[in-house]
């Protein structure tokens, strides 16, 4: 049975939108019911915002994160907000996608984990930036 007991985000009646600063700790996880299986999760958003550093004009992108749970797994609710959280970060795109992936990281320990920023057109560029992780393998594999 999924335990939920320890969800601050999901099913809450109140939702706490924060939008100048990325905040991972609003990232929560659960546990993976299936760890000896390897499957992958994705999880796509089309509304990604953030904010150039320098110009302060909009980056707006598609992203894809996909990862291969180990014992934890990212509740979907906290993802959002966590995303949220960058609409107004000053931040260029290729730190953006870098740092999710060290927060997503960090909260959920995946075996691997992908995320790709898609961002929109902007001066007659449109950016991709991926960035991969894969755990080390430790002594006793």
């Amino acid at each position: 049975m999924d335990k939920v007991d320890h969800l601050k985000q999901l099913g809450s009646k109140t939702t706490n939108y924060k939008f100048d600063e990325p905040t991972p700790e609003i990232l929560e996880t659960f546990p993976n019911q299936y760890p000896s299986r390897t499957y992958t999760i994705q999880f796509v958003s089309e509304e990604f915002t953030s904010l150039c550093p320098r110009t302060k004009a909009p980056d707006y992108a598609k992203l894809h994160i996909v990862y291969v749970p180990d014992d934890l797994c990212i509740e979907t609710k906290s993802l959002k907000l966590y995303l949220f959280s960058y609409r107004n970060h000053k931040t260029f795109m290729e730190t953006t996608i870098n740092r999710i992936v060290d927060d997503l990281v960090t909260i959920c320990r995946p075996i691997r984990m992908k995320v790709v920023g898609i961002f929109n057109i902007r001066g007659g560029i449109a950016p991709t930036v991926k960035v991969e992780y894969e755990k080390e393998p430790s002594i006793d594999d």
